[in-house]
């Protein structure tokens, strides 16, 4: 029998899921433990260490492979991990370590690739669109990620940062952005970019579901252009995925993907700048919720013997 193990490497938690791939699937186990990450970058390794023992004490299994969402991504020429904001892993050659620690091969992909993977094989493109070739998992909370999925298989690229479109460049009045660059994706449209938007405008501090409240009720001048800002920007950004890899179905989550407006007004602004004459690509929000991450990282080790 083949079990599928993996594990969500968070900031603050990581989170272990063995998955019977023989019974669809089937959850067989699910552990968590603190990171505990300000104890240092050994630390870490040594908590996934105690992760994975506990985990094969409970379950009764030990796992052969292991499948691993972090943020940020291996780069391939140096082996060392890049772009996290965990960062005290950025610098470090992870992936050697930790099979060093575990002694069993572990395959890494960040954790928007390991979203895009498990939404494409048990979450909304089974429900939405069964056929679908292409797939585009976007993150939009903190900060804005995403994920591409073809033929059932992450693509990573080149340098390991496929999918990254949060940090291309897309109006300037974004500002500064902590990668180097001015007016990334990231800058506009994240929640963090939103709240920081309206504090500038007003003077006061509400978080992105209560500017979304605001704007519903429509009482709110500075929460609508708040609002209407993010559509214009996202529709704007979303398009130039949709011109460069023409996906069939687009998977929103973090926190801002939970704003509805995104799957009507959103939709309608990303046909304005899509070049065709036409949109059918599927927006949709993710089956999996909170989920996706450990369960996408499990499903990396499918396709490596």
């Amino acid at each position: 029998m083949e079990y599928l193990w993996g594990i969500d490497l968070g900031g603050t938690k990581a989170e272990c899921v063995v998955l019977d791939a023989a019974a669809d699937h089937r959850v067989i186990i699910r552990e968590r433990i603190p990171t505990e990450a300000t104890k240092g970058y050994n630390h870490v390794l040594s908590q996934i260490k105690t992760l994975i023992e506990q985990t094969s004490d409970k379950a009764g299994i030990r796992p052969e492979r292991l499948g691993m969402g972090t943020p940020g991504s291996i780069d391939p020429d140096t082996g060392m991990l890049k772009n996290s904001n965990s960062i005290i892993l950025n610098g470090m050659p992870f992936k050697k370590d930790i099979e060093d620690v575990l002694h069993i091969p572990v395959i890494i992909a960040n954790d928007a690739n390991c979203f895009a993977l498990a939404e494409t094989k048990m979450g909304a493109i089974p429900k939405y669109c069964p056929d679908a070739k292409v797939v585009f998992g976007v993150i939009i909370g903190t900060g804005v990620g995403g994920g591409v999925v073809v033929d059932g298989n992450v693509i990573n690229g080149r340098h390991g940062i496929a999918g990254e479109w949060g940090h291309n460049f897309l109006d300037v009045s974004g500002g500064s952005c902590y990668c180097g660059k001015t007016g990334c994706v990231e800058t506009l449209i994240s929640g963090s970019a939103l709240e920081k938007y309206y504090e500038q405008s007003t003077g006061s501090k509400r978080k992105l579901k209560e500017i979304a409240e605001r704007y519903e009720e429509g009482t709110d001048h500075v929460a609508i252009e708040t609002m209407k800002r993010l559509i214009h920007f996202f529709g704007l950004g979303l398009s130039c995925i949709v011109n460069i890899l023409d996906p069939d179905i687009i998977v929103i989550g973090g926190g801002v993907g939970n704003l509805g407006i995104l799957y009507t007004e959103g939709v309608k602004e990303t046909e304005k700048y899509v070049f065709n004459t036409n949109f059918h690509t599927i927006i949709k929000k993710p089956v999996l919720g909170d989920s996706a991450g450990v369960f996408g990282a499990a499903f990396l080790t499918a396709s490596h013997p």
